[in-house]
């Protein structure tokens, strides 16, 4: 996931960078709006953190620019200014949220979190070339590992085809037939007992309660759901 960051205070702009890379983000840097909406214009990135107050050309105004270049990637205002009036303009202009100086790191790597989570839940961007979210899950099939906060869990190829399915169809039923198509391959259909247990194993892995899971819901008699 590529994100830039639109900060004039150098040791701000630094420390963002420096943390966002560490959590495993690829991190463009602008030091103006002038600068922002040029680097977004030529790389394109998934999300995006703008400054308010920057010389040249202010957050608003990058804001602008880049609405008209993406009406749907993720952006989220950074100010020292807190006035009501100024997070309801930054939000009129198209922010998907807002965040007060000074902040903690987990913070701010949270509200990013949560900003992609509501975008890929609308239909928006997905987290990146290949990541995508399940409610508080994030799964990165390049590593074969999905996140739950700082929490690490390791996946199999064929775990990850079964959360990419059903990421994909989010809010529909997944059949039974469609699954072991899909994961197992046509010209292997397994045992009804076998997909079973392999749902079961999956869930205790990535559901904070199995028994009450909200990523991987049985349709009784039909399949299972992502919502």
């Amino acid at each position: 996931m590529k994100i830039l960051i639109a900060e004039d205070d150098n040791h701000t702009r630094e420390a963002l960078r420096e943390v966002l890379s560490m959590e495993g983000f690829d991190v463009l840097t602008a030091s103006d709006g002038l600068q922002a909406v040029d680097f977004f214009r030529a790389s394109r990135p998934d999300f995006v953190c703008l400054d308010v107050m920057m010389p040249g050309q202010n957050g608003y105004e990058a804001c602008k620019q880049i609405r008209r270049l993406d009406e749907s990637v993720p952006i989220l205002f950074l100010t020292a200014k807190a006035e009501e009036i100024d997070t309801v303009l930054g939000l009129e202009l198209g922010a998907d949220d807002y965040m007060t100086k000074p902040f903690g790191v987990k913070e701010i790597i949270a509200r990013i979190r949560a900003i992609m989570r509501r975008a890929a839940a609308r239909g928006g961007p997905k987290p990146g070339n290949d990541d995508f979210f399940m409610d508080d899950l994030r799964v990165v099939p390049s590593e074969l590992r999905a996140y739950r906060g700082e929490d690490e869990i390791q996946l199999s190829p064929r775990d990850v085809k079964v959360l990419r399915l059903l990421f994909d169809r989010r809010g529909k039923v997944v059949d039974r037939n469609t699954m072991a198509d899909e994961v197992w391959g046509v010209d292997y259909f397994p045992e009804s007992r076998a997909l079973d247990q392999h749902i079961s194993q999956l869930r205790k892995r990535v559901e904070k309660d199995p028994a009450a899971p909200r990523i991987i819901r049985t349709v009784h008699g039909a399949g299972y759901r992502f919502e």
